[in-house]
């Protein structure tokens, strides 16, 4: 019981971190680019994952880990970073936030690829229909907004779902701020590299908001929030704990209102809603 409290209190921390990673990754891609915004983030978290792992003195992975921790690298270090730095080029963070309602039925798929697991057809069924919701408010808004938005914050939030279900399979016996930590690393070829060639060409322009909201996309959304994610998953159950992505959501778009005023109308909140009922139905259904 305790564990399992203690794993709820760390996937809601998680969550809240979480919360945030959108309206400051617009904030962010408002005055830098979408290439040097996702490999610096990336970087700035690596830094304090190679801390971590030298002060604790961790061991290496095992061979075995390698191909799930290269998953998890590409998934939540690479492609959902860059897919929602580019998308929000487009689009305001409130419209890429309806799409983060997808994001747990994502991971309970991939999950249930990877686990082997067999749902009920109501699984399905909510699946299809939740999809539907985001797919109708992308025809209806998202010419207005951009249709590119649209279809990269499909594939980022396939991504994400991706890195999410191997990473919570490999904390089970990794541990959860290790897993990000050793993706991080594997990543750090690649990201040093566009780091260096997409640095703007000068900084006088950059206001400070977009530096702060870079800070906080490198060590909260990209370090802290996965410590006590991946740890709220090990703890509390994956199945259990990730019904808490449920509330992301609702908090994205609370966050983009009041720190980017931007506006969140009746029609997101209602496909958001939706989405997030549909989801839930398809985890009450996946086993």
């Amino acid at each position: 019981m305790e564990r399992s409290a203690s794993g709820w209190i760390n996937g809601f921390i998680g969550v809240m971190i979480f919360a945030g990673t959108l309206p400051a990754t617009r904030m962010a891609v408002l005055q830098l680019d979408a290439g040097f915004v996702t490999a610096a983030r990336a970087i700035i978290a690596a830094v304090l994952a190679v801390a971590l792992l030298l002060t604790l003195r961790q061991p290496l992975p095992h061979r075995r880990d390698l191909p799930p921790l290269l998953a998890v690298s590409l998934g939540v270090v690479v492609g959902f970073p860059l897919l929602t730095a580019l998308a929000l080029r487009h689009a305001s963070s409130a419209h890429a936030i309806v799409f983060v309602g997808l994001l747990p039925l994502l991971t309970a798929v991939f999950g249930v690829l990877r686990g082997g697991d067999r749902p009920r057809p109501a699984f399905w069924v909510c699946s299809v229909l939740g999809s539907a919701c985001v797919v109708g408010y992308a025809t209806r808004h998202g010419i207005q907004a951009s249709w590119r938005a649209d279809l990269l914050m499909l594939a980022a939030i396939a991504a994400c779902g991706m890195g999410y279900a191997e990473g919570a399979r490999l904390s089970r016996h990794l541990g959860g701020w290790q897993v990000i930590s050793w993706a991080l690393v594997i990543a750090l070829p690649v990201m040093l590299p566009l780091m260096l060639v997409s640095w703007p060409p000068s900084v006088a322009h950059i206001t400070a908001p977009a530096w702060w909201a870079l800070g906080y996309v490198g060590v909260f959304s990209m370090m802290v929030g996965f410590v006590f994610w991946y740890r709220g998953l090990a703890l509390g159950g994956i199945a259990a704990v990730s019904q808490l992505q449920l509330l992301q959501p609702f908090m994205g778009l609370a966050l983009a209102a009041l720190l980017l005023h931007e506006a969140v109308d009746a029609s997101m909140l209602l496909v958001t809603l939706a989405a997030v009922l549909c989801v839930a139905g398809a985890k009450r259904f996946s086993r």
